[in-house]
């Protein structure tokens, strides 16, 4: 894996240029273009089911999700939501598929977690934390003859702590699920729906949508627990024009798949200038001053390569938020706004970019994921305004085939995450005038910032019909991206089940 440490002198620039990516991103995209130039595309349809994140098929009919085969499987984190799903409880005693067959797709999630840091960070702490997540799909064309025209709901119900803010670390977090749910009943995630136009090539969808419902997703990347890569990468789903689940956006999203294999996405949503969409609980979709807009644009194509029809996934995006966003450093004359007291300056605009894949390497069974899967990305934004700049992560991941456990999986990653040059102004600014640290968008500051690495193991077991127990284990080298606390290890396991 490559250590990103391009200098941030342009991050003063308000507009992505191609030599404001790092190397490594310029690379990847010259190789994404090159697969796109000399590959040849298959018309054959390979979709995936995930359920506890280990159960796959090899094929069922996209009723409730259109262009799932394309892989932009519309979920949020450890929220399966497609037709194939088993459940703890079978079929409820008939009433599941009945209800699919007029087209109601209805689930259950419940997820548990429970994580503690043994050593190292800010004091040892150990936290427990879930949600409880109801999903209600519905196809008009099964239920009442409309037709490509697809109706969706989530809801969340959440509890727990983070255990971020007990080991001082607020640039990444081990767990998965935490925070951000409002002390609510039912927290409103999406309401929104979708209308297919030339036999489903093309689809509209309007309404309530978590950006990354859509675009910058690996639904992959759930497999491992730790936040920063789960879904959604950090850093651009943790600021407004990105942010994503389980906050929803007011927006639209255009999908268009030119072949079998390839899509290309764009998207508008309203930008919220409060730190909650929709409030604390998600509903209130009437906020003030939401005239500001996040542009999103994605193309994706999932080729098939060889006789084994070893799957994968590449996408690359790019989103603009037209608000105006306070430099984390300057004041109007570029000076820190700390030493001088002046007005700080706002730049016109942020951007964000992505670059993600994953690819299947070798396969060891029929399941669309049986087999040795390569997964990675990058995720860039502008250092100027976002405290930590620029995400890399590489993975693998196996399911438990070769071993006889074929609904088992075993992973491990690396991520490494930089922070801006700006904000390590900022600090350095705070520091020699004897103030304390600012905190950002990640959270409380406890030194000059600059990097952190993440490594992941886990293997997630599976236990009974839609349920799986996952021991992780991950390890913080420099919490919070400083040296102020020793690096962190940290254990703990996740319990997701399908009613």
């Amino acid at each position: 894996m490559c250590v990103i440490t391009t200098c941030a002198k342009n991050e003063n620039k308000s507009a992505i240029t191609w030599n404001n990516f790092p190397t490594l991103i310029r690379l990847l995209a010259v190789m994404v273009g090159m697969l796109f130039a000399s590959c040849t595309l298959t018309s054959e349809v390979l979709a995936q089911t995930e359920t506890a994140k280990t159960t796959f098929t090899t094929h069922y009919e996209p009723a409730a999700f259109p262009m799932t085969e394309s892989g932009q499987v519309a979920i949020g984190p450890l929220v399966p939501m497609l037709t194939a799903t088993p459940h703890l409880f079978g079929n409820w005693g008939g009433i599941q598929p009945w209800l699919t067959q007029r087209g109601i797709f209805l689930n259950v999630t419940i997820n548990e977690e429970y994580m503690g840091n043994i050593t190292g960070g800010k004091q040892r702490a150990n936290v427990l934390a879930g949600q409880v997540a109801a999903a209600l799909d519905i196809d008009w064309q099964r239920l009442a003859g409309v037709p490509s025209f697809w109706t969706h709901m989530l809801v969340i119900n959440g509890h727990g702590n983070s255990l971020s803010n007990a080991i001082g670390d607020s640039v990444t977090n081990p767990e998965e699920i935490y925070g951000a749910r409002g002390n609510v009943v039912a927290h409103l995630v999406d309401m929104y729906a979708d209308k297919g136009f030339l036999r489903d090539r093309i689809i509209l969808s309007v309404g309530v949508i978590p950006t990354g419902s859509f675009f910058n997703q690996d639904y992959l990347a759930c497999s491992f627990m730790n936040v920063s890569v789960c879904g959604n990468p950090a850093p651009s789903k943790y600021v407004p024009g990105g942010r994503d689940w389980p906050s929803g956006n007011l927006g639209a999203v255009l999908r268009v798949r030119p072949t079998l294999r390839t899509y290309i996405m764009g998207g508008i949503f309203a930008v919220s200038p409060h730190a909650y969409n929709g409030g604390i609980s998600g509903w209130a979709l009437g906020q003030d001053g939401l005239g500001k807009l996040s542009s999103q644009v994605e193309i994706g194509w999932s080729p098939s390569f060889g006789r084994h029809h070893l799957l994968g996934h590449y996408k690359i995006g790019y989103w603009y938020d037209n608000s105006r966003y306070p430099n984390l450093f300057s004041d109007i004359n570029g000076n820190s706004f700390q030493a001088t007291g002046l007005p700080r300056r706002y730049e016109a605009g942020m951007n964000a970019a992505w670059l993600m894949f994953n690819q299947m390497i070798h396969r060891s069974g029929d399941g669309l994921a049986n087999g040795l899967i390569v997964i990675g990305g990058v995720d860039y934004t502008q250092g100027n305004e976002v405290a930590m700049r620029d995400h890399e992560w590489i993975g693998l991941l196996q399911s438990g085939t070769p071993w006889g456990r074929p609904l088992d999986q075993i992973g491990a990653m690396f991520q490494y995450m930089e922070m801006s040059h700006t904000v390590a102004l900022q600090q350095e600014s705070s520091l020699a005038l004897g103030l304390p640290y600012l905190p950002n968008q990640w959270g409380a500051v406890y030194g000059i910032q600059s990097h952190e690495n993440v490594w992941e193991a886990f293997y997630s077991i599976h236990v009974a019909r839609g349920t799986a127990f996952q021991p992780d284990f991950q390890y913080l080298q420099r919490p919070g991206a400083t040296t102020t606390f020793h690096d962190a290890a940290v254990i703990g396991f996740q319990f997701t089940t399908n009613l």
